[in-house]
């Protein structure tokens, strides 16, 4: 029997899965690493802490499976996108810790991007906006920040990558630096078009292309581990974003197919196929996954606050021992009070993309209590995934119909409460997989596609396994006023920063 590995690499924490040959799982380690918030909206990870969790939970998966380096046909790789890495060519040291997807130190260059009219190149050439969620803005900080950094990326000394190419060079021993059009297609600096780096917005972002890495399609060959690592080398085949390798592992290869994925974050994607659609919403035109040269396109929606607002409950106000605490708290809350958070920590992503507000309740009396709290931060995701629902039925009503189904993965999609509460405000189905790790299942896919052990996309996606269907059972009346309410409270945030 072949095995994989998969690596996923998230925001809280690292997770390697191994699978054997028939995509079934065999064995899984996972391991939390230290978050650092230096300012207000900034986000920091130290890169040795993502590698070496990286490492050990490799081993620790090939232990548990009871498999060496010989019995892996391929690791595939999965990673929180955005986050900036930058290190030395020669000893492969960071000059500064990893600036994390969430951080919004940049946000006054972006502003000023939209002030002199630069969006309108930056959203033509990549689909994003100038916002400080994406790469590019990250990189020019470090390079501005760190003494002499500039100089030596000029020369080619120091080198760039998002989490899955920095991960490559170290598995590879500094042997390869590249990445796949997926996580390069979220830096600011790649043309979705034409898929190559841009040399205008290279130059408008300030970022060398000495220090960038080659772009490869998602299933191909990535190299070798070094030896030592894991007592062999290991082929490396597959590598994708996290968010695109959830959807690979939901299979959703055919044009109209939506998944959300609900971690630190939540982000919902829509297959678009051959069409890169422009949204007239403010939600990102992405690459899905690129095979054999060959770029899919998808509508996106991000959500920088979901699983994290559940680790605010339980790490900063103390409310829950775990998160699944939130799960039984939500249920018994007064349904007569409208408590609402608006889990703005980091500003806003789709469809607001305001970097600058804050979280806010709504709502509060002196009946409010640790279940109340509780049912809004799991709503407020819910809400949240409404606004991009609506968003993506608007850019393209053609796909996204009422009878349009979800798909979800992620931690929050293993509760119950929660999925049931979002096929209400939805007013739609919301399926959930067997296997709930997507990002991991699309990551190994990806690897033993390109390795020859996976079938073609078809065959995969003809043996995805339903584990749960959640149907609305909501009344419309209750529907609406639970909406309006969030839309007040959002309303009334958004009109907070219009004050300041």
């Amino acid at each position: 029997m072949a095995y994989l590995l998969a690596i996923d690499q998230g925001t809280t924490s690292s997770r390697a899965m191994l699978f054997r040959d028939d995509l079934s799982v065999a064995a899984k380690a996972q391991q939390e690493y230290t978050q650092h918030f230096p300012a207000s909206g900034w986000v920091e990870h130290e890169p040795e802490d993502i590698w070496t969790s990286t490492l050990a939970t490799c081993r620790a998966a090939m232990r548990e499976g009871d498999v060496t380096a010989s019995g892996i046909a391929a690791i595939g790789i999965s990673n929180q996108r955005e986050t900036v890495v930058v290190w030395d060519r020669q000893t492969g040291q960071a000059i500064h810790r990893a600036i994390v997807w969430q951080d919004r130190r940049t946000a006054d260059v972006c502003a000023r991007l939209q002030a002199e009219g630069s969006e309108t190149l930056i959203t033509a050439r990549t689909g994003l906006i100038a916002d400080p969620y994406f790469s590019a803005t990250k990189i020019a900080w470090i390079l501005d920040h760190v003494s002499g950094a500039r100089e030596r990326a000029e020369r080619g000394d120091l080198l760039f990558g998002t989490v899955d190419c920095y991960l490559l060079w170290r598995l590879t021993g500094g042997a390869v630096h590249a990445t796949d059009a997926t996580n390069a297609s979220r830096t600011l600096l790649f043309n979705i078009h034409t898929g190559a780096w841009d040399d205008d917005l290279l130059k408008l972002l300030r970022v060398p292309r000495a220090m960038l890495p080659e772009v490869r399609d998602c299933a191909s060959d990535f190299g070798v581990t070094h030896p030592d690592l894991f007592g062999g080398p290991i082929a490396i085949r597959g590598i994708a974003g996290d968010q695109q390798a959830a959807t690979i592992g939901q299979a959703c290869f055919a044009p109209g197919m939506m998944k959300s994925t609900y971690g630190t974050g939540c982000f919902a994607v829509l297959n678009t196929g051959e069409t890169a659609v422009a949204s007239n919403n403010k939600l990102l035109t992405t690459i899905a996954y690129q095979l054999n040269g060959k770029r899919t396109y998808a509508l996106e929606g991000s959500i920088f606050v979901a699983g994290s607002a559940v680790q605010w409950l339980r790490d900063s106000l103390h409310l829950i021992k775990t998160a699944h605490d939130s799960d039984n708290l939500a249920p018994t809350a007064d349904e007569t009070q409208s408590v609402y958070l608006v889990p703005a920590f980091v500003g806003l992503g789709a469809p607001y993309w305001n970097p600058r507000v804050r979280g806010a309740l709504f709502g509060l009396t002196r009946n409010t209590g640790p279940a109340e709290l509780a049912q809004a931060a799991l709503e407020s995701v819910c809400y949240q995934t409404h606004d991009l629902w609506q968003a993506m039925r608007a850019d393209w009503p053609d796909l996204i119909s009422k009878d349009t189904t979800l798909r979800v993965d992620g931690g929050m999609a293993i509760s119950d409460w929660t999925m049931q509460r979002l096929a209400d405000i939805l007013k739609a189905t919301v399926d959930r997989p067997v296997i709930p790790e997507t990002t991991a299942l699309g990551a190994a896919y990806l690897a033993g596609h390109a390795a020859g052990v996976c079938p073609s996309p078809e065959a995969f996606a003809a043996n995805w396994q339903l584990d749960r269907r959640f149907t609305p059972t909501m009344d419309d009346a209750l529907r609406t006023k639970k909406l309006r309410g969030w839309s007040q409270a959002v309303k009334g945030l958004l009109a907070s920063d219009m004050d300041t």
